[in-house]
């Protein structure tokens, strides 16, 4: 019965966000620049919050006073598909995220990611990667804040993968600061349920401080990928 529910929801939602996809296009034709990013933001953001309150997601969040009033390029772990919901539900900012290619087959998200500057990357072109790290250096020199998953895909479980290096580029060449989020226990809400069903789920998520890529050497800037994967390592078993 849970099941039947769970997809008869997920049906609704699908209609849900296609109509605010239709408010987002209204927003963008009727609004300026920054204004209309901002009511964009705040559209997607209860969205994402909605959701995850249907499904009885409970998110700790830690470090929210740690985020200014600049644009900072986003660096998590990323256990789950849940992820990016976790982030625009809970980080008060405009974000668009570093995400593979393949979502743009997905017509009901497609619209939505594009309008909040999404850059979308195709892994397995070297030439194609290349022009979407310099589209997402060109978001966050336009003032837009952006969020990477530097393991390149979801580990489904508590334990972090090896962070890839190309994915810092975009604070270095940019200049714009690095914040670490770590987020914890979102691969229980559908990676880690038997049935392949959401479940209610405790999810931590520490926002650490920002890293000003500026003040580091050039030493330090090539260790920035185990730097910072060692300070969202540290947050995610802190208690």
């Amino acid at each position: 019965m849970k099941t039947v529910f769970l997809y008869i929801y997920f049906i609704f939602y699908v209609f849900y966000t296609l109509y605010l996809e239709l408010k987002i296009k209204f927003m963008y034709k009727n609004f300026a620049g920054k204004k209309a990013d901002r009511l964009i933001s705040e559209i997607v953001s209860k969205w994402a919050k909605n959701i995850l309150d249907k499904i009885g997601v409970k998110v700790d969040v830690i470090g929210q006073k740690n985020i200014g009033e600049r644009n900072y390029l986003f660096v998590s772990n990323h256990q789950g598909i849940f992820d990016p919901l976790v982030m625009l539900a809970y980080i008060d900012k405009s974000m668009g995220f570093i995400a593979k290619k393949e979502l743009l087959k997905v017509p009901v998200i497609r619209e939505g990611m594009k309008k909040i500057h999404c850059v979308f990357m195709d892994r397995e072109n070297m030439r194609e990667s290349v022009k979407a790290i310099a589209r997402g250096i060109d978001n966050l020199k336009n003032e837009y804040s952006m969020v990477v998953f530097p393991e390149g895909t979801i580990s489904k479980c508590h334990k972090m993968l090896d962070f890839k290096k190309g994915s810092f580029k975009l604070a270095i060449k940019s200049g714009v600061s690095i914040i670490p989020v770590a987020i914890d226990g979102s691969y229980r809400i559908f990676e880690g349920c038997k049935y392949k069903i959401f479940a209610p789920a405790g999810v931590k998520m520490v926002i650490d401080k920002p890293i000003d890529v500026k003040l580091l050497s050039a030493k330090q800037k090539r260790s920035l990928p185990l730097m910072v994967k060692s300070i969202i390592e540290k947050n995610l078993n802190s208690r």
